[in-house]
């Protein structure tokens, strides 16, 4: 009997200690009303280039209470109104509950976006709250609108240059023309390879001009034209069908440049967006001046050191470090900035983790965003970090193009890519070719 009663007693225990343990039990169960409000400082805003480095927006919101401690990270989603953020662009924020874009900022996202300059758009703005990678908040849409100013030229033009003389062949895309101060006259800025170029309309040959009799005249669909390996510009009349191939070239030359006085010299690029010439130059202490096509023939200096050029004048004194450098040769300015450069570095990457990286170029029309074309990468993984060094990198927590310091490692695949990065908003797009 006693045996009986002990085991009654045993099994009332258990019974109470589950019980006990189900009343006790701790369940976070998510309040589904729990979403982000949205604050903007304004709701209507006229962008302005005199206060560009001014703050002109801040988007701020409380943390929703979502009925336990969540850790919340947040991301702002920006698009053109009425297109429910199916082309937002995306800003993670973190745990931080506010973001802010000064004029110069906005403008350029507002112009990315397709707002026209000196014309009002409406955009929404938007809050979304990652609790994990498959549960997520988003706010209600605040609406407002702005009038981006105009920043960059377009001197874009339909025609360019294509051939086995140009730099992606017979197929394109073509080197392009761009708008001169003369109606229907465009020049064209190239390196170009041994072999035939022709020049074409956009990127097609319905309408294409050749030279039958190697003499400067165009004709439609004419013969191809023989060209020489160096760098060109290449001025197009469509007024009367003629056109000029120059040797042209800007260069860094002097003992803080990267091959002594002897050259060859460190080349400057055409921006387009400013009709000015930059360079990306990585220079030792020492000075140096600028010169056309690497020849002492047209070459300048700065007399008095105060960023106007002269011909023939004082050589540059520099220090050593990493620059951006900009010829305007319509004032004879130069302006010399120190630069930090994105690169890029992994197991897949050509040096591994040790690197050097593969640099990105700044694409001048774009602030904030670098470029490198034609990167062959390994079957592993990358990371982007800046002038060769670990104290500033981005990784990628939640692949979701997002980049975040010291983030996670980007697994990739073999091929051969074009990868982009934007400082601006934190992002990246890696596109095979």
């Amino acid at each position: 009997m006693n045996k009986v009663i002990n085991k009654l007693f045993f099994f009332f225990g258990i019974l109470t200690v589950l019980s006990s343990c189900e009343k006790e039990e701790i369940r976070a169960v998510l309040n589904s009303g729990a979403k982000p409000v949205v604050s903007v400082s304004s709701q209507s805003l006229q962008l302005n280039k005199e206060s560009a480095d001014a703050n002109a927006l801040t988007v701020s919101w409380a943390e929703p209470e979502f009925g336990f401690n969540a850790g919340t990270q947040y991301r702002v989603l920006i698009d053109k109104s009425g297109n429910n953020f199916a082309d937002a662009q995306v800003f993670t924020t973190g745990t931080e509950t506010s973001k802010s874009w000064t004029h110069k900022q906005l403008n350029n996202l507002l112009i990315s976006m397709g707002i026209e300059p000196d014309t009002e758009g409406a955009i929404d703005i938007a809050v979304e709250s990652l609790l994990s990678d498959k549960v997520s908040q988003r706010s209600d849409a605040a609406n407002l609108t702005a009038m981006p100013y105009l920043d960059k030229l377009d001197l874009s033009s339909p025609w360019g240059v294509v051939g086995s003389g140009a730099v992606n062949g017979w197929n394109g895309p073509d080197m392009p023309f761009y708008k001169t101060g003369d109606a229907g006259v465009y020049v064209a800025y190239v390196m170009l390879l041994d072999g035939e170029i022709k020049i074409r309309e956009n990127n097609d040959w319905a309408v294409n001009y050749g030279d039958n009799g190697a003499d400067g005249t165009l004709e439609r669909d004419g013969a191809n034209i023989a060209v020489e390996a160096g760098s060109y510009a290449i001025t197009f009349n469509e007024n009367d069908l003629t056109y000029t191939i120059e040797p042209l070239s800007w260069g860094i030359v002097g003992s803080g440049a990267p091959n002594g006085w002897n050259g060859p010299d460190l080349e400057f690029m055409y921006d387009p967006s400013s009709d000015q010439w930059r360079a990306i130059a990585t220079l030792a202490d020492g000075e140096i001046k600028i010169r056309k096509n690497n020849d002492w023939g047209l070459n300048y200096g700065d007399d008095g050191a105060d960023g106007t050029l002269d011909r023939d004048g004082a050589n540059i004194a520099v220090r050593a470090g990493t620059y951006l450098v900009t010829l305007n040769l319509n004032d004879l300015t130069i302006v010399i900035e120190e630069v930090d450069i994105p690169g890029i570095v992994g197991s897949a990457a050509p040096n591994g983790w040790d690197g050097p990286d593969v640099s990105l170029m700044p694409d001048f029309s774009r602030d904030g965003v670098w470029v490198a074309y034609n990167v062959e990468l390994a079957d592993g993984e990358i990371k982007f970090r800046m002038n060769n060094d670990w104290g500033v990198n981005y990784g990628d927590d939640n692949a979701d193009g997002s980049l975040e310091r010291d983030a996670a490692n980007i697994a990739v695949s073999a091929g051969v890519y074009d990868i982009e990065v934007d400082l601006a908003s934190l992002t990246y797009t890696i596109t095979a070719k």
